[in-house]
């Protein structure tokens, strides 16, 4: 029996039985509120088919309008063969699609949705599993006191094909907000726009960003530290890179993205980088003095932040900033998911925690001062946090103090604290 119908399906056995015991239609529609036609299409079925006429029917088609032949659909598999085997060009099913069209291969192309669908079954695609919903995420936990910010940036185009970069740094506190908007994200962008950041909204203890090339400086070398890595640890600025496509780990600032898209940017029409520049302090404004986000209770960020106290960076620090910035004592954080072979990666090299923890996450800290990295593990909410492993980390050249007058005048928390 269909168990998705099981009682219409028990309703016409019923009344099968009860013209069978000789019942008129009439008393028998008294008893199964039904309409004659019902009745008469199912009897005649059952006089049909027997019992087995009164199941469900499947309502698909015997032949669809649509259904490409297999030709056609091995047509499309060797050509995504072939062009993954070039040395230059895309393999998605765009595309594919263009192609075709492009050397009028086949009459009627397949939409995208039926090649993604058929490269999908043949086994031409391959996915990353995502995490296993057991795993739990080492969510930072930091005193009232501590101060965290989360950076990212966003692009869109502009009339003539021009790209702008909107970068943006908010504060978890005060969800106080700084944007810069630049025509690239190179290092020196990302560097100027931190400096702009911490000039407003201070200098932090903690930044989260992701793992974007100008952010850590690359991973094809090993051991390698990025200007921006260097001048957050010049700064005692302890920076926390969350795992790689993973932006929900970073949903404070995504969505700071999100609402600078649907207020600012697509409501208006941008002809220039500059007509860009001169509107660009709009959203800014607006944000920081106009808008309240939820979790401050009514209160605007400059209202929130007028209430903290915080450490800024002068312009007389900023102009000092050492052009060759060298490493200088502090700590690095790596959040990564453990790989099936029971690896992490980060800065351009592997290592091995253990295939026990495939699969969950684990908090990798280089500490540049002592030359060592650890790795922590928190396996539930309630669960309390452990050094899984250390390994030596050594640094090719000099690790400087950090200058007095980037010290926090507070102690920095240790790391099983924050997880």
């Amino acid at each position: 029996m269909d168990d998705k119908n099981s009682d219409e399906i028990l309703s016409r056995r019923r009344a099968i039985r009860l013209m069978m015991k000789g019942r008129r239609p009439c008393e028998i529609l008294k008893l199964i509120p039904r309409s004659r036609v019902w009745l008469y299409k199912w009897q005649r079925r059952y006089e049909e088919l027997g019992w087995a006429g009164l199941e469900n029917y499947s309502r698909r088609p015997h032949r669809s309008p649509q259904e490409y032949k297999a030709d056609t659909r091995a047509l499309v598999l060797n050509l995504r063969r072939r062009l993954a085997r070039s040395s230059v060009g895309l393999v998605g099913a765009r595309a594919l699609r263009h192609e075709i069209l492009k050397r009028r291969l086949l009459r009627t192309v397949p939409c995208e949705a039926t090649i993604k669908l058929w490269v999908k079954d043949a086994g031409l695609t391959t996915s990353v599993p995502p995490a296993p919903e057991k795993s739990y995420y080492p969510v930072p936990h930091f005193a009232p006191e501590t101060v965290w910010h989360l950076m990212d940036w966003t692009a869109r185009y502009i009339e003539g094909g021009q790209k702008v970069f909107a970068f943006h740094t908010v504060e978890a506190q005060t969800r106080g907000l700084t944007e810069t908007i630049r025509p690239s994200k190179t290092v020196a962008s990302v560097i100027a726009h931190g400096v702009e950041v911490w000039q407003q909204l201070g200098v932090p203890d903690f930044l989260q960003l992701d793992n974007d090339s100008a952010f850590t400086g690359g991973e094809k070398t090993a051991r390698r530290f990025g200007a921006f890595v260097r001048l957050c640890l010049y700064l005692g600025i302890e920076l926390i890179f969350i795992p790689p496509a993973e932006p929900k780990r970073n949903s404070l600032v995504e969505s700071v993205h999100g609402l600078w898209a649907t207020s600012f940017w697509d409501r208006n029409h941008f002809r220039s980088f500059a007509q860009v520049l001169r509107q660009g302090r709009k959203f800014p404004e607006w944000y920081n003095h106009h808008y309240c986000p939820p979790a401050l209770a009514g209160l605007t960020p400059a209202q929130a932040q007028q209430k903290a106290k915080r450490q800024r960076l002068t312009k007389a620090q900023a102009r000092g900033l050492p052009q060759h910035l060298p490493v200088t004592a502090g700590r690095v954080h790596f959040i990564r998911r453990v790989a099936p072979a029971g690896e992490i990666r980060f800065l351009g090299e592997t290592w091995r925690v253990g295939k026990r923890l495939i699969g969950q996450y684990v908090w990798a800290t280089v500490v540049t001062h002592a030359h060592r990295l650890e790795i922590y593990h928190r396996g539930a909410e309630r669960g309390t946090p452990h050094l899984v492993k250390t390994f030596d980390y050594e640094i090719a050249e000099p690790v400087h103090k950090l200058w007095p007058e980037f010290r926090r005048h507070r102690q920095r928390p240790s790391l099983l604290k924050i997880l």
